[in-house]
């Protein structure tokens, strides 16, 4: 077996002369060293090359390729596996040809900074990404420690958690931790940020909070729609059917204003989903749900099923709402992944007879859902039924 000719060195605040004997020995043997402007200044030069980091990454993987069986060093922050370039580089090269060499995490040194258990905290990462991706994560008493994004990170976060009632919540920078630049203070607004820090923040709900767990069944309220959506409770029913996964994709056909694939979402860590929807307007409600809910990451297609699949990744749950067809059913089920669930809902009599005939060629589970809710009538109260729904489940 040949030895990895791409090592990862992560290097913190404290610089070189911190680095572990071996990761120090395979910078100063390197042939090519490549990191952010950061990390260079943080190394003596020993005669190799040095390469900064392009913008965007990607453009440095053809570079890399021609350098395979160099001695070739990446220089990360931290441990490069924790939202780092490590995990980039694993997916362009074999794990064989990697050698990762970490120092303490910025979750690590802020955890210990903090004093907080690090099981007992959420993690995630705004840079260069979204910082709606904050907002499953807003919950009463919540600890979250984020990589920031630029000095700009604690105003933006501040202002998600004012407009959902949390406004009274403790945000701590905590900036250049592990070196002799650290600082630690708590952000009024005022104080000026440096852009490398982590944040820490306590959540404090106030008035004006509303819970929007990530369990399936928001309220109907909390989307944007034109009537077309897919109800609370069966919404609720329907995610238990897809049985959202950790790193999981769904296909939502026919999502129309995305709340089947926004609470796949929401419901598990890692998971990716993809709606397909003809209609332009509510692609653009779904986009804003997307947004509003903390999903940032759904992707939209603009096209209908079964064409619009084609080139998509296997999914490892469907969920057809719209565009139901035999076409339709067939083209899932061949594509789905082993253990991979399909979800299909009818509530008009030429789409239930595709699911009568979907059970009786395939199996599953064949269910009809009826919900009715209280609701005036006159002076008094009663129950006022939904459309009936039909709902098949099957697994592969």
């Amino acid at each position: 077996m040949r030895a990895p000719w791409l090592n990862v060195v992560g290097i913190g605040e404290d610089g070189f002369a911190a680095l572990a004997p071996v990761a120090r020995t395979v910078v100063e043997t390197a042939e090519h060293l490549i990191g952010g402007e950061r990390h260079l200044a943080m190394v003596p030069v020993f005669g190799a090359e040095r390469i900064v980091w392009p913008s965007p990454l990607g453009c440095v993987r053809p570079r890399l390729g021609t350098l395979e069986g160099r001695r070739v060093v990446v220089l990360a922050t931290g441990d490069p596996m924790d939202h780092g370039i490590g995990v980039l580089l694993h997916r362009w090269f074999e794990p064989s040809a990697i050698a990762v060499h970490p120092a303490p995490s910025a979750f690590a040194l802020a955890c210990a900074r903090m004093g907080w258990a690090r099981t007992r905290v959420t993690t995630l990462s705004l840079h260069g990404r979204p910082a709606e991706l904050l907002i499953p994560h807003i919950a009463p008493c919540a600890r979250l420690l984020v990589l920031a994004d630029g000095a700009g990170t604690p105003a933006v976060v501040a202002q998600i958690l004012a407009e959902r009632g949390c406004g009274a919540s403790k945000l701590t920078v905590l900036a250049h931790i592990g070196g002799p630049r650290e600082q630690r203070f708590v952000w009024h607004g005022a104080a000026d940020v440096p852009d490398f820090h982590t944040l820490a923040v306590e959540i404090e709900a106030g008035p004006g909070f509303v819970l929007h767990p990530r369990m399936p069944g928001l309220p109907d309220a909390a989307f944007v729609h034109d009537g077309n959506i897919t109800k609370r409770e069966v919404r609720a029913l329907t995610l238990a059917g897809l049985a959202p996964v950790p790193g999981g994709l769904l296909w939502d056909v026919g999502c129309g204003c995305g709340s089947i694939a926004v609470e796949w979402l929401r419901a598990a860590d890692r998971t990716r989903a993809v709606g397909i929807e003809p209609r332009a307007d509510r692609r653009a409600m779904a986009a804003a749900n997307a947004s509003a809910l903390g999903t940032p990451d759904l992707a939209l297609i603009d096209g209908r099923a079964p064409e619009a699949l084609d080139g998509l990744d296997p999914p490892d749950a469907v969920f057809i709402g719209g565009g139901l067809s035999h076409a339709v059913v067939d083209r899932c089920m061949a594509v789905l992944r082993p253990f991979g669930r399909i979800v299909a809902n009818a509530v008009t009599l030429g789409s239930e007879a595709v699911l009568l005939e979907a059970h009786a060629r395939h199996g599953g589970e064949l269910v009809r859902l009826a919900v009715a809710r209280a609701e005036a009538v006159g002076d008094l109260t009663g129950w006022r039924p939904a459309m009936p729904v039909t709902q098949w489940r099957w697994t592969r």
